[in-house]
């Protein structure tokens, strides 16, 4: 199990880490603060894996952190996270972290409709860490001027100091779309599935990182394995 930081830590780091160590080293040492990121992949690719383990190194690094998703409910995430070995739930009982769930596709008096909405909330939060998981259901009952109108809003909320990470399937929108979201965004990290011999593995690829401490552009392997998160596969091992 992941060891948790002292819960009343007055320390913060200047990036999104996500508490491994290997990597965060293929994420230039992580992501800088006051970014705009785009976490891309298709489904099952390990998108939402890896935003908890961001949401775990936030955490653990200081932050505050809101999340908005509608992929779990707040007992879902909690449960969801602790069995990866990323137990959050004293930051919950402090307030450092606070969960939303969104329902894009059906209207309620107690849900967040629309990306007008959704982008409203989000300058709401301040100078935390905010995390979108996911984006797709919007994007996909969406027109692409409120898309990109969504986006823009982020990138100008960012350079003012909040942080922006969203999780968006890869076909989500056109293709035309996609690639002027990509340009806009700080930061781009693609997930995606591929078969190694008779092994399925999961793969992100760091496309970008303005601002990171080293280079990036790297590509790795990895496993989702109970109590651990995730686990680097190296590079000679997937390929055998």
């Amino acid at each position: 199990m992941q060891k948790v930081a002292t819960m009343e830590a007055d320390f913060t780091q200047e990036v999104i880490t996500t508490g491994n160590p290997e990597i965060d080293k293929k994420m230039g040492g992580g992501i800088p603060l006051g970014s705009l990121t785009m976490v891309e992949g298709p489904s099952d690719s390990g998108k939402s894996v890896l935003l908890q383990q961001m949401i775990w190194g936030s955490l653990n690094s200081g932050h505050r952190v809101r999340v908005f998703t509608t992929e779990n409910t707040v007992k879902s995430l909690a449960r969801q996270m602790g069995s990866l070995g990323l137990d959050v739930v004293d930051y919950f009982l402090l307030g450092r972290l606070k969960v939303r769930p969104l329902r894009s596709s059906q209207q309620t008096s107690e849900s967040i409709n629309g990306l007008h909405s959704l982008l409203h909330a989000i300058s709401q939060e301040g100078t935390g860490i905010v995390f979108v998981d996911s984006l797709t259901g919007f994007v996909m009952h969406s027109p692409r001027e409120e898309t990109m109108d969504f986006f823009e809003g982020c990138k100008s909320y960012c350079n003012v100091g909040r942080t922006v990470v969203c999780t968006l399937h890869s076909a989500a929108c056109e293709e035309s779309t996609i690639i002027r979201v990509r340009s806009m965004c700080d930061a781009h990290l693609r997930l995606s599935i591929e078969a190694v011999g008779e092994q399925l593995v999961k793969t992100l690829e760091v496309a970008k990182i303005r601002g990171a401490e080293r280079g990036t552009g790297n590509i790795l392997s990895f496993d989702v394995e109970p109590r651990m998160g995730m686990r680097i596969i190296p590079v000679m091992k997937a390929k055998a």
